[in-house]
């Protein structure tokens, strides 16, 4: 860190995301096409239930997942309630709590196979 004048500047904080493990969003994407129609409107996170109730967000969720960012994928996942609410609003015809149910099989086999 330098100095300059009494002000420092602190080295960048970047993320690389192409050095993260994307597979998982791709899987999904294979398994289930409608997932690539979402357009972040926020839709599924205003009227979710689980979102009201503790601090789940779906639309966060989708955002990580497409980075790769799968480290609090887990944590976040056993908050849904699969009410469907985020299903219903969707204006794009994205099949969420269907996307929910993968993520979940899929990462207990990765837990299965680990």
């Amino acid at each position: 860190m330098m100095n300059f004048w009494g002000f420092s500047i602190a080295e960048a904080r970047v993320i690389d995301y192409d050095k993260n493990d994307k597979s998982l969003a791709e899987m999904l994407a294979e398994e289930m096409p409608t997932t690539r129609l979402c357009i972040g409107c926020g839709g599924c996170s205003a009227t979710c239930t689980a979102g009201n109730l503790t601090e789940f967000n779906i639309r966060k969720l989708q955002m990580l997942l497409k980075r790769g960012e799968t480290k609090d994928l887990r944590d976040q996942l056993h908050k849904c309630m699969l009410c469907g609410k985020c299903l219903l609003v969707c204006p794009r015809g994205v099949d969420t709590r269907k996307m929910i149910l993968f993520l979940f099989r899929q990462l207990s086999e990765q837990d299965h196979n680990s």
